[in-house]
């Protein structure tokens, strides 16, 4: 599985990493241990799922983590996950 993790700021990509996990968990792990990764390369705190950003993310593989997903204040407007590749 490969997830593409982008942060935007005023409507331009700031910053974007790709994480590539291939272990044999289930995917939701897959997703979260790829969350946790990306938080820790990008010195964030970890951003709260919401209904609104599992149904988002439930629907497109994609979702946006924006301020109310985050208890710290961002320096970025959102977070950007989407599944690039499944296994």
């Amino acid at each position: 599985m490969r997830i593409w993790f982008k942060i935007f700021k005023n409507n331009r990509l700031k910053r974007d990493t790709v994480i590539e996990n291939t272990n044999d968990d289930t995917r939701t792990h897959k997703i979260f241990q790829a969350l946790d990764q990306v938080c820790y390369e990008f010195d964030l705190g970890k951003p709260i799922w919401l209904d609104a950003t599992i149904n988002e993310f439930k629907r497109f593989s994609k979702a946006r983590f924006y301020q109310d997903n985050f208890i710290e204040e961002i320096p970025f407007d959102y977070l950007e996950i989407h599944v690039i590749e499944e296994d």
